[in-house]
């Protein structure tokens, strides 16, 4: 089942681990119960992509592993 999201309020964070130089830039907005909306800084007119609270927790978990 497929689920839209009103993201024209969304209020987006920069992740603090986006470089200063223009490239991997992740922005995700709170607020959405249950989903985390990421997209990309550099593309905001792009579509964000909504993921399950349960998945985003995991991909940042298995990224902090990787990267520290």
């Amino acid at each position: 089942m497929r689920t839209a999201y009103d993201l024209n309020t969304a209020v987006w964070r920069k992740s603090s681990y986006s470089d200063g130089t223009g490239g991997s830039c992740v922005a995700v907005a709170d607020g959405f119960p249950g989903v985390i909306p990421v997209r990309d800084s550099k593309a905001p007119e792009r579509p964000a992509l909504v993921f399950p609270n349960a998945g985003w927790s995991a991909f940042v978990t298995a990224v902090k592993d990787r990267v520290l």
